[in-house]
């Protein structure tokens, strides 16, 4: 796989498997790339979502990514928590993408995420892009899957507000959902932020399992 500099990226896949899973995990990363690089190309795929989570889905890519260069946003329908089910079809998919972009930085799930659907993403992403930087992001949930991780963005606290309130302002199917709130959001960027020594308080953290010095 090839190394790569911050500042020298230009195409970035964000991968989600669900409606808010890229925004929870690597939105104030991606907000922050666009304040520093505003021109970015990205393709941003969830692969399920149906009715007003598809269209939840759709209306947050569209503001985080503002700012954006080239963007695209596409929103797949298959099943909700049967991935591993329906592996081939999303393997073939998978395959397309690869033709589509082939991009200085993936975003895609932890590998060792509980949720089924979000382990084969991650299993599928390496599986397909073997030349390129993958960041892992982390979703907190019920599972109580939280890891180690090992490569961290630094963000400031206007960044991470601004992903909390857009994340919550765009998943009103999720304000049902016990912890999906702004604190929950906030306390786990204020950890990482400790974790990495952040001089702004504030980090998402991610899983760089290969990089290239």
């Amino acid at each position: 796989m090839r190394g790569v500099k911050f500042e020298r990226v230009s195409k970035v896949l964000c991968l989600g498997a669900h409606a808010d899973d890229i925004e929870i995990g690597c939105g104030g990363t991606i907000l922050r790339l666009l304040s520093e690089r505003p021109g970015l190309s990205i393709l941003w795929v969830v692969f399920s979502a149906h009715g007003s989570r598809a269209t939840e889905a759709k209306r947050s890519a569209r503001c985080f990514l503002k700012g954006a260069g080239r963007q695209k946003v596409i929103v797949k329908d298959f099943r909700e928590s049967f991935f591993p089910f329906r592996g081939e079809a999303i393997k073939e998919y998978f395959e397309e993408l690869k033709g589509m972009v082939q991009p200085d930085l993936v975003f895609t799930h932890y590998r060792e995420d509980r949720h089924q659907d979000h382990r084969l993403l991650s299993d599928l992403t390496w599986n397909t892009f073997r030349d390129h930087v993958i960041l892992e992001y982390e979703i907190p949930k019920y599972d109580g899957d939280l890891g180690n991780p090992n490569f961290y963005v630094p963000l400031e606290e206007e960044i991470c507000r601004r992903k909390i309130e857009q994340v919550c302002r765009f998943f009103q199917t999720q304000n049902n959902k016990h912890w999906f709130t702004a604190d929950t959001f906030l306390a786990l960027m204020r950890l990482r932020g400790i974790e990495c020594a952040s001089r702004t308080k504030y980090a998402e953290a991610f899983y760089a399992r290969k990089l290239v010095l």
